[in-house]
């Protein structure tokens, strides 16, 4: 392989535990620090945001694709998930990745899923996502749980678009006493605003156009909000807005950013998250935002 900056052009390719154990411990012994970037693959521009923070602060850069089947409801698209795993690869044979880990499910369940050992996040996993997708979180946390055993990172990057998944996997790095620094990437977006997603692709071309209300709802509450304006009032004029162009929205709410509590007087640094229906295709959006004096 030819090497660029130090680094091998083409990332290695590992199908098994024992191989990314093998040579993660080689890096290590040769004291190089290691940043972990888990995927469901059909990578796109955000992925790309998190594996180029990822190479700002460490010598090498693992990158997971796993669709993780934990993490998918009964009635969720977990067969019909997209897997780009050829584009992908291409993708990162560009991207200055060191290790790709690509394990079927059985490599990292080898026995039943409803057997497995799970890690479950209280409090935080139970809201907002997690009323509305049971499970979801304890799935998320468990098979990151694994990755973070398998590939022993000193780094791991996650994007804020999934906020409180972001938050979620920071509470559970503090609770069990991981040594791994969480680094949060801010959300990318098209060019019309829609929060880059791999769900984006589900979208027919009258959907993909109508989609970017949800991120300007945000916006005009987010104004709303720091112009002084009632909150309530202003959250059920956005669910009015999106009910009326199709959506079926799930949550619009205002919250704490590092908790995700409702907020209480004196609160400056706060998120507006989003959940909404658009035909069959399930948005989520956020957006952080400071109150001043």
């Amino acid at each position: 392989m030819s090497s660029v900056n130090g680094k091998n052009s083409s990332p290695m390719l590992a199908r098994t535990i024992d191989e990314v154990r093998q040579q993660i411990s080689l890096w290590k012994q040769a004291g190089d620090k290691i940043a972990f970037v888990p995927t469901m693959g059909n990578l796109h521009t955000g992925h790309l945001s998190l594996i180029e923070a990822a190479n700002k602060s460490v010598s090498r850069v693992v990158v997971s694709i796993f669709v993780n089947p934990m993490q998918f409801g009964e009635n969720e698209d977990f067969d019909k998930y997209p897997r780009t795993f050829d584009a992908d690869m291409a993708v990162l044979e560009e991207s200055n990745v060191d290790m790709v880990f690509m394990p079927v499910v059985t490599e990292i369940y080898p026995a039943s899923i409803d057997s497995m050992t799970r890690v479950a996040v209280p409090q935080l996993s139970e809201m907002l996502e997690g009323e509305y997708r049971p499970g979801f979180f304890t799935g998320v946390a468990t098979v990151v749980n694994k990755l973070f055993n398998i590939v022993q990172p000193d780094v791991a990057v996650f994007g804020e678009k999934d906020y409180q998944q972001l938050l979620v996997i920071q509470q559970m790095v503090c609770d069990l006493t991981m040594p791994i620094e969480i680094q949060s990437v801010a959300t990318q977006r098209e060019a019309d605003g829609l929060a880059m997603s791999s769900r984006n692709a589900y979208l027919g071309a009258d959907d993909r156009i109508l989609a970017t209300a949800i991120h300007r709802s945000l916006k005009h509450l987010v104004e709303a909000i720091v112009a002084g304006e009632n909150p309530t009032f202003e959250v059920g004029h956005a669910c009015q807005e999106l009910d009326e162009k199709g959506f079926l929205v799930d949550y619009i709410v205002v919250r704490r950013q590092q908790d995700l509590a409702v907020p209480e007087q004196g609160d400056k640094s706060l998120i507006v998250l989003a959940a909404a229906r658009l035909g069959s295709v399930r948005l989520i959006d956020n957006l952080l935002f400071q109150l001043i004096d």
